[in-house]
């Protein structure tokens, strides 16, 4: 058992339909335990919480033992990376879909929270990666990405044309409708519904799966984590790079998108005794088999 938290970081999905009164649900189970709430100022201010006190995320990320996100993955992808930098851990209450990384269910913040809140947790480190786009030897976008960076074709449609390397070295040249470079993280997003496999989350290891290739051989490959992987459009169609699909950068022929294992990592924590295999089973449903077909009479 670690240290209780004192200063708790409350972050909640803005807009979110219903998300005031969990998250005031929340900040009323911080303060049962005798730590002090730093409200995120988007979320407040997006709720309409004008009697709280609020901060912007580079003060909660200097101040902030710990942070709790009220949302979906979407909404922790995005305080993950700007949190990163000061390595805040993360807890994650789900409110939206899937929630692969906001696996605290709401009905079970009020037992669980307390004894995270605590100290009794699961700790799960994750990467993050570094990614650019250079243009004529020169950066023109910078970006992190916990889950992904996707190349895609553009607005006018059609395949790109891309030349892929690891480390310097031509690994294929390539048309299809885009590519995806993942970390375990972001192997159950984008990269899963790609028929990219999933990796655990601590192994330290990059996906590189081709969305719908035209050379039906060319399949994902896992590489190592050390490695710089380069993505070089070489058509003349317009495509675009996303980061955790948040962000983007429109190419055109030449670009080079830049991807490696970035310095940040992102702590995420959980209940004690949880499995990443049960997630699977919860989230996939992998443990519904088909049913029988019904006897006839």
């Amino acid at each position: 058992m670690t240290q209780a938290f004192r200063h708790v970081a409350l972050f909640g999905k803005p807009r979110a339909e219903g998300i005031r009164e969990p998250l005031l649900a929340i900040a009323r189970i911080i303060e049962s335990t005798g730590a002090r709430v730093l409200f995120d100022l988007a979320t407040a201010e997006s709720v309409g919480l004008d009697d709280v006190e609020r901060h912007t995320v580079h003060a909660i990320g200097k101040h902030a033992d710990v942070a709790i996100v009220l949302g979906g993955d979407g909404t922790m992808l995005g305080i993950a990376r700007e949190l990163a930098p000061f390595r805040v851990p993360l807890i994650g209450i789900n409110h939206g879909r899937l929630g692969f990384m906001t696996d605290l269910a709401l009905d079970q913040m009020a037992e669980t929270l307390p004894a995270m809140l605590g100290g009794r947790y699961e700790t799960d480190h994750r990467f993050v990666l570094d990614a650019e786009v250079r243009r004529g030897g020169n950066v023109v976008h910078h970006a992190v990405a916990l889950n992904d960076v996707v190349v895609s074709r553009g607005v006018a449609g059609g395949m790109v044309e891309y030349t892929a390397r690891v480390d310097g070295v031509n690994m294929y040249n390539q048309r299809a409708d885009g590519v995806i470079i993942a970390t375990p993280t972001g192997s159950t997003a984008y990269a899963l519904s790609a028929d990219g496999p999933i990796l655990y989350p601590s192994l330290g290891g990059l996906l590189l799966v081709p969305v719908a290739p035209q050379t039906l051989s060319n399949r994902p490959i896992v590489l190592p984590d050390g490695v710089v992987v380069e993505i070089e459009i070489t058509d003349v169609r317009d495509a675009s790079a996303h980061f955790d699909m948040q962000s983007y950068a429109h190419l055109v022929p030449g670009d080079i998108v830049r991807a490696r294992r970035g310095v940040d990592i992102v702590t995420l924590l959980h209940p004690v005794g949880y499995n990443f295999f049960a997630t699977l089973r919860q989230k996939l449903h992998w443990s519904i088999m088909p049913s029988e077909p019904h006897s006839r009479a």
